[in-house]
Formats: C-alpha cells, structure tokens, sequence
C-alpha cells in the first residue's frame, strides 16, 4: 500500500512540473511496455509515458495502481500539439 502511495505520489509531482512545460519537439514514439504479473485483483495498468527533463526525453515507467474509488477509470496523459510546442496533459481518475 505504502509503495502504491508513493509511486501516486511522485506520478502527481512529476504531472504538476510538466503541464507548464511547453518542448518544441514532439515526443519519441511510445515504448511497448511488458506488464508484470497483476498484484492484486483490482489494480489497473497506468502506462508508461515520455517526459522531457533538461532538454531531453525520459521514459517513465508504467505502473500498476489500485483506483481511489469503487468504478474509477483512468483517462491516460498525453503530449497534445499546440501553438509553440507541444504539452503535457496529465492522466487522471474519473
């Protein structure tokens, strides 16, 4: 439970300091991802994204995460086009 809160946590943190970033270039193609064994029976694969640290992209794991409430669906994050460069829109629950 603490590690889920943690990796939360720190996918908060990391989706907060990137929404402000606009990058002139797009992102890298998506890593094909091979997903461990499901820890438990509800938890929900969040995948694996690119993010831009220093002037360079990073990959960022995906992650299994248990849903904050009973029917809860992620809506996956995503680097959207716009005037300028590119940005980060943060994955949520809903």
């Amino acid at each position: 439970m603490r590690r889920v809160a943690l990796a939360f946590a720190v996918a908060v943190i990391m989706a907060v300091s990137a929404f402000g970033c606009i990058v002139r270039t797009g992102p890298p193609a998506v890593r094909v991802e091979v997903r461990p064994a499901v820890p438990y029976p509800e938890a929900v694969w969040i995948d694996g994204h690119w993010e831009h640290r220093y002037g360079e992209w990073v990959w960022n794991p995906g992650y299994w995460s248990r849903p904050p409430f009973p029917g809860a669906i992620w809506v996956p994050g995503h680097w959207r086009e716009s005037p300028g460069g590119w940005r980060w829109v943060p994955g949520h629950w809903r």
